[in-house]
């Protein structure tokens, strides 16, 4: 997993609330267990239209021009609730997002994404809406997320704070999942086994 650091890009809106996983990626997509090559995918049954031959549906918000390229998605409360899939994560991430701006997160979904590197920012549903209007009032806004600062700023100049506890915080600066987490400790659990051998030989 790579360190989460500064960045600025474009934002898209998804003005929704209860954003399940199975739109997020519907479950006739989870025959994968391979993250790679889940963008397409992503959003499919409101995404494309019915025939499933990927045409786009004109209607939809990623399909907007205005939004081509977006890596932050701010979208409605409780987004991500649903199955605990960790899919969801992996399909934003594949797309190309580095960043889910809600009021709220379903738990799973939320760990899910820390430990896939993607940060779920969550602010006050007050500062929601401001950066929604902020979005919808002016094509092409960029926001930087700075989450040393723990801050999320629109290109328009309107500024923000995000809540993140300080382990996930740590986890993404530093690009550990719960494996890369352990192998901090790396040098500890050598020296309890090594104890334990002495201790205990007949355990092998």
């Amino acid at each position: 997993m790579e360190p989460f650091e500064t960045f600025t890009a474009l934002a898209a809106l998804m003005n929704r609330v209860n954003v399940d996983t199975d739109q997020v990626i519907p479950k006739q997509f989870l025959i994968s267990v391979e993250r790679g090559n889940m963008g397409k995918n992503l959003f499919y049954d409101w995404r494309y239209l019915d025939g499933g031959d990927y045409r786009p549906n004109p209607e939809f918000e990623l399909n907007l021009p205005r939004y081509q390229g977006a890596q932050v998605l701010v979208a409605g409360d409780n987004f991500g609730c649903g199955s605990s899939r960790e899919h969801a994560p992996w399909a934003l991430g594949d797309y190309g997002f580095k960043t889910i701006v809600s009021s709220s997160f379903a738990d799973i979904f939320y760990n899910n994404s820390i430990k896939n590197g993607l940060l779920p920012a969550v602010v006050s549903p007050e500062d929601l809406r401001k950066m929604m209007a902020e979005i919808e009032g002016n094509e092409g806004l960029r926001i930087t997320a700075d989450l040393e600062a723990r801050t999320l700023t629109a290109s328009t100049g309107l500024s923000v704070p995000f809540q993140i506890p300080a382990h996930a915080r740590d986890s993404l600066l530093k690009g550990l999942d719960d494996i890369g987490a352990t192998m901090e400790f790396k040098s500890k659990i050598e020296e309890f086994e090594a104890k334990s051998k002495k201790a205990f030989p007949w355990l092998g």
